[in-house]
């Protein structure tokens, strides 16, 4: 999301769009204001309830892929424990009894009395383990009418037992008293897990994810697209960037508002529109890039180093530095012009492809982003602006968020949204290669919280790096014809 700075500089770029741009800048903005207020207060919104979910609750409630969530696999966990547990407290007590373990064994169990034995406190824990793992794994229940049943059942089993077992006859009544009484416990903390956590954060994740939360759902607009500039001007004409201009006088002795143009001025007065806007937003993803405050995410042993430092909006930006093995021009033709075949190579995309070619240094470009972290992410879509400069050895190519006709936001994927980001190319250290620096600055929108999506950010951005290199190397390794 643009920061305020970037508007105070408005006026100094004025001087390079004609009046008549200015005129259509400012129509755009006094047709759009209206809305601004409540996409602000649904952004407020959306802060607001993501900052009072505990992202850890939400990791554990996702079932990823249809999967068994976290919480409720640690929940089976503890009732095969119960199991374990009270089978091997049982076993200690019958060995202190008498040393013959199979005759103490035919005793408690062929010979079964409930005044003297207690295997029946083990078959109440098979019974448990059986019944709740039934329900609550293979079934994969929502309800707590089962634990509830099971732990009356046991409770009033081991009350029972308690008024009905020989204790003058007992010869180890403290392990025996402890076997009853951890039975007892687990049982209750059986229940209480399932209630308080199990359930609660299941729903807490599936609310989050599928966006039943009672503001505006995933379909209503994320954030406001990054330096809107200009307003459709044909039906057929594309949707570009725009911007927020003062209104402008209308020249003297002029009723004509909106001079007629010819289809090709038209474009070629949109085409410089959108070119001035992708150097601004350059130059403004450059000054973040190079700013300070960065700090360290994660190093991998090749040398990639992943920064970060939070955005005054809120979220985060990423900065990923390291070096490959190839001249910098030729990590250009990858990034920008072979758009469409990096899924191939770029496990992270499902699609891309360009909607239209401004000229040779700026284009359109459509990207589907793959899902992500085992399912937690669904996939995303975006709409970039994506354009390169030259200056001296130093090649800067920027992608920021766009609208365009061909591709209009749906419900599925959800559109992500790009703030001002670039890549920086330069010679690296040793001939041939280069050293890539990558400013980025994503959306990803939905109502997965952005606390989640950071943890998995500097892993993503190390893997494109590793995706990148195998590239480069199997084209390296391809005769040269």
């Amino acid at each position: 999301m643009p920061s305020h700075s970037h508007y105070d500089s408005l006026p100094q770029n004025v001087s390079r769009i004609d009046e008549q741009q200015i005129r259509e800048a400012a129509e755009s903005f006094l047709g759009s204001s209206s809305s601004l207020h409540p996409v602000l207060s649904h952004e407020t919104s959306i802060n607001t309830i993501l900052s009072e979910v505990n992202p850890g609750d939400v990791v554990t409630g996702v079932r990823p892929s249809g999967r068994m969530s976290v919480v409720r696999r640690f929940f089976c966990l503890f009732v095969t424990f119960d199991l374990l547990f009270t089978v091997l407290m049982w076993l200690i007590c019958i060995m202190l009894i008498n040393e013959d373990v199979f005759k103490m064994m035919s005793e408690q169990v062929v010979h079964y009395n409930i005044h003297t034995s207690l295997f029946d406190i083990v078959m109440a824990a098979t019974v448990r383990f059986v019944i709740l793992l039934l329900f609550y794994a293979l079934l994969y229940i929502n309800h707590w009418c089962i634990i509830a049943l099971s732990t009356a059942g046991t409770c009033s089993f081991l009350i029972a037992k308690v008024f009905l077992y020989d204790w003058v006859s007992a010869n180890s009544p403290v392990l025996q008293v402890l076997l009853i009484i951890t039975s007892f416990v687990i049982a209750w903390g059986e229940a209480w897990f399932l209630d308080f956590r199990v359930i609660p954060q299941e729903v807490l994740a599936q609310n989050i994810l599928r966006g039943q939360t009672g503001i505006p759902n995933e379909r209503s607009p994320l954030l406001q697209p990054y330096l809107q500039r200009l307003s459709a001007q044909n039906d057929d004409q594309t949707e570009s960037v725009r911007n927020f201009y003062s209104p402008m006088d209308s020249p003297a002795g002029s009723d004509d508002e909106q001079p007629q143009m010819t289809p090709r001025a038209s474009r070629r007065q949109r085409c410089s529109t959108i070119k001035s806007v992708a150097n601004e937003a350059l130059q403004a993803a450059r000054l973040t890039l190079f700013s300070s405050d960065w700090r360290l995410e994660k190093e991998a042993q090749c040398g990639d180093v992943v920064e970060s430092k939070r955005k005054p909006s809120g979220g985060r930006l990423y900065r990923l530095e390291g070096q490959v093995n190839t001249t910098p021009q030729r990590l250009l033709h990858l990034l920008f012009n072979e758009l469409d075949s990096s899924p191939v190579w770029n496990t992270q995309l499902a699609l891309a492809q360009r909607l239209e070619v401004i000229d040779e240094h700026t284009d359109i470009s459509y990207q589907v982003m793959a899902e992500g972290g085992g399912g937690l992410v669904a996939p995303r879509d975006f709409v970039t602006l994506r354009h390169w400069e030259k200056r001296l050895n130093t090649i800067t190519l920027l992608t920021v968020s766009t609208t365009h006709a061909a591709a209009p936001p749906k419900s599925k994927p959800i559109r992500g949204t790009q703030g001002p980001s670039c890549w920086v190319l330069e010679p690296g250290l040793t001939p041939g290669s280069t050293r890539l620096r990558w400013l980025c600055d994503t959306e990803l929108g939905g109502w997965v919280p952005q606390a989640i999506l950071d943890q998995a950010f500097a892993s993503s951005l190390l893997e494109w790096m590793t995706c990148l290199r195998k590239h480069i190397a199997a084209l390296d390794s391809l005769p040269v014809p």
